[in-house]
């Protein structure tokens, strides 16, 4: 997605509301964002970001949206207040229009989707553990 408000694109997201769970955040910003309602997959990424600036550290969650028939593409919209545009990108056309840290989630995200799991991530880069080295 293509924000009013940055100067790079983003990914469909926000922040979560009060009494509300981060599978309905992700729900209630498809439908603001881009007009969307549907059912999604489940967690592909779990993000912890450091603070910066005014900003507090976080978790950024990433759910597997699944695959988009074309009538449903053809419903998207968009609040020309909030967003220019959107496309359908590869990922080597996604790290053109994203930050570095969206385009390594992007990417860890699409990895976890084809394994099967869900990816870790510090401030967007892999962090790997193995179960013989845990502690618990």
């Amino acid at each position: 997605m293509d924000p009013t408000y940055k100067d790079y694109w983003e990914i469909p997201g926000g922040a979560v509301e009060a009494d509300e769970s981060p599978y309905e955040a992700v729900h209630r910003e498809l439908e603001e964002e881009l007009g969307l309602s549907r059912r999604l997959g489940g967690l592909l990424v779990v993000d912890w970001v450091p603070s910066q600036g005014a900003r507090t550290e976080g978790l950024m969650l990433v759910f597997d949206g699944g695959l988009m028939p074309p009538d449903m593409a053809s419903g998207i919209t968009v609040r020309e207040d909030e967003l220019r545009g959107w496309a359908f990108c590869s990922l080597q056309e996604a790290s053109e229009r994203l930050s570095p840290l969206l385009t390594r989630r992007i990417a860890a995200s699409l990895d976890a989707r084809a394994k099967g799991t869900v990816a870790y991530l510090e401030n967007g880069h892999p962090v790997a553990w193995s179960a013989s080295s845990s502690s618990i």
